[in-house]
């Protein structure tokens, strides 16, 4: 019996100093936490040069359109997936494809027998002019959205990229190339604060899919630079959408954050750089 009582009183105390510790962690994850798996930081543009790329574990669409230098939307259709573009490990997932529509490109060969049919009857009977009219309006093809804005200006070289602060705010925490270091810059803020576009370029991405980012928006600049800001409270931008320098994006948040704040990312070649290295000094 005394055996038992004892047994019972070291399975007690072993509890109760397990609830202790997590009662005492009151830390935040470690940052290295919101910066491991897969994501597009982890790889270079244009990595990825296969006609087709099996899905693993931790992937996102993104991050695999990211890695074989292609627009997300592009591979989507390839793949004829609609957002939010899920997809799971083992899938196979096309990185290249033809300028046909999605619905041409999946049609059946049933249908494609009926319209041969259909255009042969069409061509042995006499047409009036009231139905060729209306056979034009039938058969013209369905306009899709062009992924590519035609006016939008051409990326300027590294060299005449002009920077400027994505906020005005004070930095709370600097750079720096540690392991557990931030991979940016955090600029404190109030909720709803003004961020901008620290340089002109395109949206990449606008969404929350990236883990530990919140409500994120990627910038592309040119073939060497993107720029992140994370945590935003609302997009103000959508994906192919061309922005100036110093247009408002979004604005300030604390989504996926501890505080409200904006964490800031330079990125060349895909690696992470200090932001202060290009941003105007005696501003902020």
């Amino acid at each position: 019996m005394c055996g038992r009582v004892n047994y019972v009183l070291l399975v007690a105390t072993l509890c109760c100093v397990g609830l202790s510790g997590c009662a005492q962690r009151t830390e935040p994850a470690p940052v290295t936490r919101l910066y491991k798996g897969k994501s597009i930081h982890d790889f270079e543009r244009a990595s990825l040069a296969a006609e087709s790329y099996t899905v693993e574990p931790g992937d996102t669409l993104y991050s695999i359109a990211f890695r074989a230098n292609e627009d997300i939307r592009t591979v989507a259709q390839w793949n004829g997936l609609a957002p939010p573009y899920t997809i799971v490990p083992g899938q196979e997932i096309r990185l290249s494809g033809t300028s046909k529509s999605t619905v041409e490109t999946v049609a059946s060969p049933a249908k494609k027998e009926y319209r041969k049919s259909q255009n042969s009857q069409n061509k042995s009977k006499p047409v009036t002019v009231k139905q060729q009219t209306r056979a034009t309006v039938q058969t013209k093809p369905i306009k899709q959205p062009s992924v590519v804005n035609r006016n939008e200006p051409p990326l300027p070289a590294s060299k005449d990229i002009q920077w400027q602060w994505p906020s005005s705010g004070r930095v709370i925490r600097e750079f720096s190339t540690a392991e557990a270091g931030s991979k940016g810059l955090d600029i404190a803020g109030a909720k709803g604060d003004s961020v901008v576009a620290a340089a002109a370029g395109k949206v990449v991405y606008a969404g929350n899919a990236l883990k530990g980012y919140g409500q994120l928006i990627i910038l592309k600049h040119n073939d060497d630079y993107i720029t992140a800001y994370a945590h935003n409270e609302k997009l103000l931008v959508n994906e192919q959408q061309w922005v100036n320098k110093g247009d408002e994006i979004a604005t300030m948040g604390d989504t996926d954050a501890e505080r409200v704040k904006l964490h800031f990312q330079v990125r060349f070649r895909g690696k992470s750089v200090n932001p202060k290295h290009y941003l105007p000094r005696g501003t902020q």
